[in-house]
């Protein structure tokens, strides 16, 4: 089971009613955030998910209404009792951005450790057990990310298997709860893929904002349960605009979301210029019928698709 909750669906400024894009994913009850702009201390308090499980900040880019909201996220976090180290992901320069905020916000209870796309070799990290985080180079004035978070679903025990392989009885409930972990018994090691089937399909979340489309982004969205995608314009006359300014429609995000096949689209990110972005709708579900103009603290919870 994952859960997603979108904070704020605003691009450029916060509006009364409407907090900056920011999106909150939970998932064995740690949580990871994406994007921090001004005030989403705020919402997520609204939300009342809490502070103190956030064990990781993803970043998209630098512009202010994605990131300027950090040093109040960050106190609101040290000041729920975490001590835990916080995990930060962004693009390049990352670790330098967040010293400069800092200056208002010094002291903190937890160490932060930081991956900076762009790197060799960074372009996923394992949040937790079974979660990846992956990222994707978008096309803004600035670098940016999108990003896909996947939960991994391991397969079902096979006691067949198990007898096969001579497991004894004393590890098949280790193994189930930790498969990632081998389990030394009587001085041999067994491993999982000795007891458990094939891996099952598990759930993935694409967030996409502030970008052009990109050839890349159909494959890395591909099959998303759900993907939250920027529609800065939702007015057809509006294209040319969202092209000059380096941002999406309605339309080009339902073209996304057609192409990667997902279950379900979030729209967000809306200009301050759009102040009812529900009236543009069917510009996207003419193409993406199971389209959904975001609000903020919107949520849904996702389950796999076999559960027992």
């Amino acid at each position: 089971m994952l859960d997603v909750a979108l904070l704020g669906t605003g691009g450029m400024m916060p509006l009364p009613g409407r907090f900056l894009t920011s999106m909150l994913c939970r998932v064995h009850g740690r949580m990871l955030l994406v994007d921090c702009g001004e005030g989403t201390q705020v919402t997520l308090k609204l939300l009342g998910w809490g502070y103190k499980q956030i064990d990781a900040i993803a970043i998209t880019h630098f512009h202010a209404d994605h990131i300027s909201g950090l040093p109040g996220m960050l106190l609101a976090i040290g000041n729920s009792g975490r001590e835990e180290p916080l995990r930060m992901f962004g693009p390049a320069g990352l670790a330098q951005v967040v010293k400069g905020l800092r200056v208002i916000a010094p002291e903190l209870p937890f160490e932060i450790h930081f991956t900076e796309w762009g790197n060799p070799g960074a372009d996923n990290a394992d949040f937790m057990q079974d979660v990846v985080l992956n990222a994707l180079p978008l096309n803004h004035r600035t670098p940016c990310y999108g990003y896909s978070l996947t939960l991994n679903r391991h397969g079902r025990f096979d006691v067949e298997r198990a007898k096969k392989n001579n497991i004894p009885m004393a590890v098949w409930s280790p193994l189930q709860k930790r498969p990632d972990k081998p389990i030394v018994h009587e001085g041999i090691t067994y491993t999982s893929d000795m007891v458990l089937g094939s891996p099952r399909k598990g759930l993935m979340v694409g967030y996409c904002t502030d970008t052009r489309p990109v050839p890349d982004l159909p494959a890395f969205m591909y099959g998303a349960d759900l993907l939250i995608c920027e529609g800065m314009y939702g007015e057809p006359d509006k294209q040319e605009k969202a092209a000059a300014h380096m941002h999406m429609s309605f339309q080009e995000a339902a073209e996304i979301a057609k192409k990667a096949q997902v279950k379900e689209l979030w729209l967000t990110h809306f200009s301050p210029a759009v102040p009812e972005p529900h009236r543009f709708l069917s510009s996207a579900t003419d193409i993406f019928p199971n389209t959904l103009v975001g609000r903020d603290r919107m949520a849904k919870v996702l389950e796999f698709e076999d559960v027992e």
